[in-house]
């Protein structure tokens, strides 16, 4: 069984040794540590069998909801730990009043993607050579940003027209 609950400092070491696992770019314990003593910080991570298998993270910034971290141990990929790490988040994110949310993705990283845009999130831009080198090609990578507006309605809306 899977079980989501907040982050506390203790988990920063497994936190960046899942970072370390799955991007070249990954935060440190350090890093992890020093976020989670900030005030407008969020994290959360999913745990089966008492070990730490995936993690997400939401700051709230100025009211709107930037989501980071979203990383899942690969043998827990696609087995619905993402989505229900990212629903998580996006809820107690709702609960502190944020309507709208951003993320950056690796541009190659499609299967984040469409988990995103599954979670109603759109491409609105691109952050050139954003993340650090690739593992295989040596070269840095562009982030697609993209971002969940809800408009006062309840309605989702976009800067960009659906196609």
């Amino acid at each position: 069984m899977i079980t989501i609950r907040q982050m506390t400092e203790a988990d920063a070491g497994s936190a960046s040794a899942l970072e370390a696992d799955n991007f070249p770019d990954g935060w440190t314990e350090q890093a992890f540590e020093e976020t989670l003593r900030l005030d407008y910080a969020y994290y959360y991570v999913a745990e089966a069998d008492g070990q730490l298998i995936g993690i997400c993270g939401l700051r709230n910034i100025a009211g709107e909801g930037e989501i980071t971290n979203v990383s899942v141990q690969t043998r827990y990929r696609q087995k619905g730990v993402a989505s229900a790490l990212l629903e998580h988040t996006l809820k107690e994110g709702e609960k502190l009043g944020i309507r709208d949310f951003t993320l950056e993705v690796r541009c190659s990283n499609y299967p984040a993607i469409g988990l995103y845009e599954k979670f109603g999130f759109q491409g609105e831009g691109v952050r050139k050579g954003f993340y650090e080198k690739l593992k295989e090609s040596g070269e840095r990578e562009d982030a697609l940003i993209m971002w969940k507006r809800q408009a006062m309605d309840g309605t989702i809306t976009t800067v960009f027209p659906a196609n």
